[in-house]
C-alpha cells in the first residue's frame, strides 16, 4: 500500500466544513467519538434560559447520557463553562440517568487541559481533541480522548467506609414514616432469616446479622420515598414485571435493581416487593 501524507485541516477557517457539518457527522455515527456504541438522543437541544446543547447521546445498554459540546479551533473558558452548564441542566431535569459532560475541540491546550482536570475530580467529564485530515478530495475526522472520566470507586468500596449512625439520625433526616417502610421490609426479610436486624450508616440502611451487613439488599431513605437496591441478575422478565406494576425503576447498576418506592407503592405492590426481596435473599447463596 502506498503511503500518503494527509493534510491537517483547521475547520475554523474552512469555507465549507463548519461546526454544523461536524455535528451531522457525529449524529450519523456517534461511535466515531470513541465512547462506545452510542445512539443519538437529540441534536441542538434547547436548554431552559440558556442556549442549545449540540448533541445528547445515550448508551442504550445502561441508559447513560453524554452531553456533548463542540467547538472549532481551540477550546476556551466559555466552551468549558457552557459544557458544564448544559450537563448540570440535563442531570437536574433527568436524575434517573447517569450523565457525563463531553467537551470536543480542535485544539485543547495544556492550560485548559489542566483546568478540565480540576473539574474532572467532581464532575464526570471527558475531553476529546478532534483532528480533520484531508486526503486528495476527501476528509476524515479523527477523535482522540485526551482526558478520560475519572475512575471512581465502586459502590461496595464506598459502603465499607461509611460511618455508622443510629436510628435517630435517619428519623431526623427523612422522618418516621419513611423509616416505617424500612421496618416493614425488614419484617418481610425476617420470614427467611429471623436473626436479621437493621444496620444504620450515613448513606444507607442494610440488613445485618451478628453486626455484619448482608449486601443482597440495601435501603436508601429519602424524604419522599425509600430507594430499594436489590442484588439480582438483570433479566427482561424482572424488569417488565416491575415496570408493568407501575414502580419507578432507576437504571440497572452495580448488579442491582433500584426502585424508588413510595408508601402507596408498597401498599399496592407488597407481594411483588416481597417476591423481589426473597429472590435477592436466595440469590446471595448461589
Amino acid at each position: 500500500m502506498k503511503f500518503i501524507r494527509p493534510d491537517r485541516i483547521w475547520l475554523k477557517d474552512h469555507a465549507e466544513l463548519n461546526e454544523r457539518w461536524v455535528q451531522d457527522r457525529i449524529a450519523e455515527d456517534p461511535s466515531i467519538l470513541g465512547l462506545g456504541d452510542l445512539v443519538l438522543k437529540d441534536k441542538e437541544r434547547r436548554q431552559p434560559h440558556a442556549g442549545r446543547l449540540d448533541l445528547l447521546l445515550q448508551d442504550p445498554d445502561n441508559d447513560r447520557r453524554y452531553e456533548v459540546e463542540l467547538q472549532l479551533d481551540r477550546t476556551d473558558e466559555s466552551h468549558i463553562i457552557r459544557t458544564i452548564e448544559y450537563w448540570d441542566i440535563e442531570r437536574r431535569r433527568y436524575p434517573q440517568y447517569d450523565h457525563c459532560a463531553v467537551i470536543v475541540a480542535e485544539d485543547i491546550t495544556s492550560r485548559f487541559l489542566n483546568v478540565i482536570s480540576l473539574f474532572n475530580s467532581t464532575i464526570p467529564m471527558i475531553a476529546i481533541q478532534m483532528t480533520a485530515l484531508g486526503i486528495n478530495d476527501q476528509v476524515a475526522l479523527v477523535f482522540s480522548t485526551v482526558l478520560n472520566e475519572l475512575s471512581r470507586g465502586i459502590e461496595e468500596e464506598d459502603e465499607e467506609s461509611q460511618e455508622s449512625v443510629d436510628r435517630a439520625y435517619w428519623e431526623g433526616r427523612v422522618g418516621k414514616d419513611i423509616l416505617g417502610m424500612a421496618d416493614q421490609l425488614l419484617t418481610m426479610l425476617r420470614q427467611w432469616d429471623p436473626a436479621l436486624e437493621m444496620k444504620y450508616n450515613k448513606y444507607s440502611i442494610s440488613p445485618a446479622k451478628n453486626g455484619v451487613v448482608d449486601k443482597f439488599v440495601s435501603f436508601r431513605p429519602k424524604r419522599q420515598f425509600l430507594r430499594i437496591e436489590a442484588r439480582l441478575p438483570q433479566s427482561e422478565e424482572t424488569g417488565s414485571h416491575l415496570e408493568e406494576a407501575g414502580l419507578e425503576l432507576m437504571p440497572y447498576k452495580w448488579g442491582k435493581y433500584r426502585i424508588r418506592l413510595t408508601k402507596a407503592d408498597l401498599a399496592k405492590q407488597e407481594k411483588l416487593i416481597a417476591d423481589l426481596l426473597k429472590r435477592a435473599y436466595e440469590n446471595r447463596e448461589s
